[in-house]
């Protein structure tokens, strides 16, 4: 793809419409709010700041570059070492595991519109074990193969999360359409500071550190209640 095809691509992978099953998700937020940590706007304006720029911007971003650039380049080996390493530095056991359903389930639909023999190649290695499939390589994959700009794909991916969590805020907190729309403006400077951050880092140099939210995320997993997966 290119010009107008790549940009509408962008678009649609954008869009919170896509059947990746990332509203079953919170990333950690359900035990924040929970706990009383999140309690309004200004909390979780401020937690999502600490995911972009402790999290997205060392970890997944620094994976999808290397899967984007992988697959330009046709080198599946390359794509599948990115996974791996990515899911290697993730700790808590349910954002791997909401990262592997979500990747699996975007992996199908790409596979579904496009006629990518790396897409199957690489749906084959997952299947096999030989790879984890986490949704921020296989957006990766997607957005390298489609033509879309790498900066923007990693644009894409913070605003796919922050709309995604602040999604999960509306089920979780008292907070309306307009406080969303605000958070996701004031957002706009953490989600360039994350994809700068990512620039330039190899799959050595993942660096993800908020360990309070992988202490959550731990007593979310044995929580005897939850409204979200993770």
């Amino acid at each position: 793809m290119s010009g107008d095809d790549a940009e509408l691509e962008a678009f649609r992978l954008a869009d919170s419409f896509l059947p990746v099953g990332t509203y079953t998700v919170s990333y950690g937020l359900e035990q924040f709010v929970q706990d009383d940590r999140v309690a309004d706007a200004d909390d979780l304006a401020e937690l999502l700041e600490t995911y972009l720029r402790r999290q997205v911007g060392p970890s997944e971003l620094v994976a999808l570059r290397a899967a984007h650039a992988a697959a330009r380049d046709g080198d599946l080996e390359a794509v599948c070492a990115a996974d791996r390493r990515l899911d290697a530095a993730t700790l808590a056991a349910e954002f791997r595991e909401s990262a592997r359903q979500s990747g699996d389930r975007l992996l199908s639909l790409q596979r579904e519109l496009r006629d990518e023999p790396l897409l199957d190649e690489y749906a084959e290695r997952v299947d096999a074990g030989e790879a984890p499939g986490t949704y921020a390589v296989a957006l990766g994959t997607a957005t390298g193969l489609a033509g879309v700009d790498e900066r923007r794909a990693c644009l894409l991916c913070c605003h796919g999360f922050v709309t995604g969590l602040l999604g999960a805020a509306q089920r979780l907190l008292s907070l309306g359409h307009t406080d969303a729309q605000r958070i996701l403006d004031d957002c706009k400077p953490a989600m360039a500071a994350a994809v700068d951050d990512s620039v330039g880092r190899s799959l050595d140099d993942m660096t993800p550190f908020a360990p309070l939210v992988d202490v959550l995320s731990a007593e979310h997993e044995r929580a005897d209640r939850r409204l979200f997966l993770s």
